[in-house]
């Protein structure tokens, strides 16, 4: 059986466009849903309070990487590119698997 596939996302937002990113985040959430993955988290960090730190950062699961590959290439997500790239001005991705607890003998 594969292996879950775990991706952590910084997204960076341009000022000003957060209602795009929402509205971008929005529908490319339903996508992840139709490919079997999840969007786990989603953590905010205050607006302007270190231009170094993303808006938010997501921790997203995909069964497999074949389905977080069906997802890149889904018709409906390449459609969003424009509102996506109005609103985000720079996404960090981490790929990993889940690891057990320190504390699992």
């Amino acid at each position: 059986m594969a292996d879950k596939v775990v991706i952590v996302a910084a997204l960076y937002v341009h000022p000003g466009h957060e209602k795009e990113f929402e509205v971008f985040e929005t529908a490319a959430e339903t996508i992840i849903n139709r490919h079997g993955g999840r969007l786990e988290r989603r953590i905010g960090f205050p607006a302007g309070a270190n231009p170094d730190h993303p808006h938010e950062v997501h921790l997203v699961t995909f069964p497999d990487e074949d389905s977080f590959a069906h997802y890149r290439a889904d018709t409906d997500l390449q459609a969003l590119a424009e509102l996506r790239a109005r609103a985000i001005r720079q996404t960090v991705i981490w790929m990993g698997r889940d690891l057990g607890s320190f504390l699992t003998p």
